[in-house]
């Protein structure tokens, strides 16, 4: 079982890197987390506190963080049953978190990729998007700690998306050729 973890600040790209990988190899798949709250919904799994609240009890919460009004989540089962069904992509922005999806599924390997753009990037693409939060992805994108262990590091404002794909990919090859080695 084979999973990237994408870690960087709002509008590192992990969205348009992840089409990316997918468009050159279609076992990456995005892991859509759980989200409890208002906002965006695509690309998430939208949910409610009573079924949040029974992941809690069954202590199948592997991650939880809460941003922009709302509630995101990676669950053990989901995660599993991904693992199980391709390489699962999932979209991280705290370094604690990348500990405890790494720590989940005892059997995954997982390719950790840091993804990272100037500030004045980011903002640019943010107000792109139109979110209407700017200040608050902002805020995000400062208080985003740096990823030290990381098998990869990338500046996506230096990378087309393809290119990005491109070198994950290779990294995620040679990965696989060290865990057989």
């Amino acid at each position: 079982m084979r999973g990237v973890i994408l870690y960087g600040p709002p509008a590192a790209g992990k969205d348009t890197i992840t089409r990316a990988l997918h468009d050159l190899d279609a076992r990456y798949h995005l892991f859509s987390r759980l989200k409890v709250g208002p906002g965006r919904t695509d690309g998430y799994r939208m949910s409610n506190d009573a079924s949040l609240e029974e992941l809690r009890r069954s202590g199948d919460v592997v991650w939880e963080n809460q941003r922009y009004g709302s509630r995101y989540v990676v669950d053990r089962p989901s995660l599993a049953r991904d693992l199980s069904a391709g390489m699962p992509v999932v979209h991280l922005g705290q370094r604690e978190a990348v500990a405890a999806v790494t720590a989940a599924i005892p059997d995954a390997r997982w390719s950790v990729v840091c993804l990272w753009c100037p500030r004045e990037v980011a903002e640019q693409r943010i107000i792109a998007r139109r979110t209407g939060d700017t200040k608050a992805r902002l805020h995000a994108w400062d208080t985003t700690e740096p990823l030290s262990g990381a098998d990869l590091t990338l500046n996506t404002a230096e990378l087309s998306p393809v290119e990005a794909a491109e070198r994950i990919h290779r990294q995620v090859l040679a990965d696989e050729e060290a865990i057989h080695a």
